[in-house]
């Protein structure tokens, strides 16, 4: 690499405080956006089915939807003016 070629950020894992903002932002819209749309039928369960329930949504949303678009979406904003 020469001495004027900007270092390319790795793809590796992001910093604890990236992915704490990352999860939060993910977690927080979600678990309010479901506890709204389900809200009168999440109420006839019991708190822990609720719990359950609501939590499972959450997670697959998160992990299987949002994550991956916000990892991406992060490695593009750190390699934007790499290119």
């Amino acid at each position: 690499m020469s001495e004027h070629t900007p270092a390319v950020p790795q793809a590796g894992p992001p910093p604890r405080h990236h992915m704490a903002l990352m999860i939060w932002m993910s977690v927080f819209p979600t678990l309010t956006v479901l506890e709204l749309l389900f809200h009168e039928w999440l109420q006839r369960l019991p708190l822990v089915l609720q719990t359950l329930v609501l939590s499972a949504c959450v997670v697959l949303t998160v992990v299987y939807v949002l994550m991956p678009r916000l990892q991406h979406l992060r490695l593009r904003l750190l390699t934007r003016g790499t290119r």
